[in-house]
């Protein structure tokens, strides 16, 4: 469960990660055990690569900031990619945007 600072902290990193990487967030989420993120990646570069360095950054750095999550959490990290497609991507935005409430 992410507290907050942490949480804040979090979606900064992503950010950076995705400006370097010129990757879009179209929507970022980031709940109490899970992110949603809604992104546009060039496929030359690849949505793998991308998650890799967010994975990777955020870990070592919220570790490094935030000692308490190494104990607390012994892997910070498990994900789960889906592309849209054809799908909206208002509706997908807007869905992201609503978890907070749920």
């Amino acid at each position: 469960m992410l507290v907050r600072g942490v949480d804040e902290r979090l979606k900064t990193l992503i950010h950076d990660v995705a400006n370097e990487r010129h990757v879009e967030v179209i929507e970022l989420e980031v709940m109490p055990d899970h992110v949603h993120l809604l992104c546009e990646v060039d496929p030359q570069f690849g949505v793998h690569k991308f998650i890799k360095q967010v994975k990777g950054r955020s870990s070592r750095l919220l570790r490094q900031e935030f000692p308490w999550l190494k104990s607390r959490l012994p892997s910070l990290w498990t994900y789960f990619v889906s592309t849209v497609g054809g799908a909206p991507a208002a509706v997908i935005k807007q869905y992201i945007e609503n978890q907070k409430s749920v």
